[in-house]
């Protein structure tokens, strides 16, 4: 299927669909004209990547998680236990953890400002 087809079924726009073909995400070939032909398979694999787009997994972790997701994606992916899979969805779960952390530090130093301020606190 072209690239315009893959994006209707997806809802995924072309660009991102290129991108994700850059990042090693999706696979193409190329006809004589150079259109991208994609299989039936890349609508799954699509469904895939947005997945684990959605829970905050950069490009270059999805590209070594990737191929241990198994089946449609409805709302969460389903795993084949692949090795060090774990340990590389604990990895990113520690660092999102340690950003949450941050985020309210920052947050409480910049509402100690705001406090301060001559019209008092927001929020």
């Amino acid at each position: 299927m072209l690239i315009g087809e893959l994006s209707r079924r997806t809802g995924v726009r072309a660009r991102l669909l290129r991108y994700y073909e850059a990042q090693g995400l999706l696979d193409a070939r190329r006809e004589r004209n150079g259109y991208r032909d994609y299989d039936e398979d890349a609508v799954v694999t699509v469904r895939r990547v947005r997945a684990l787009l959605d829970a905050g997994l950069s490009t270059e972790v999805i590209r070594s998680v990737l191929p241990c997701v198994r089946g449609e994606v409805q709302e969460m992916p389903e795993f084949d236990w692949c090795a060090d899979l774990r340990a590389v969805l604990q990895k990113e779960l520690t660092a999102m953890d340690d950003h949450i952390e941050e985020l309210r530090r920052t947050r409480g130093t910049l509402a100690g400002y705001l406090a301060r301020s001559p019209a008092g606190p927001t929020r």
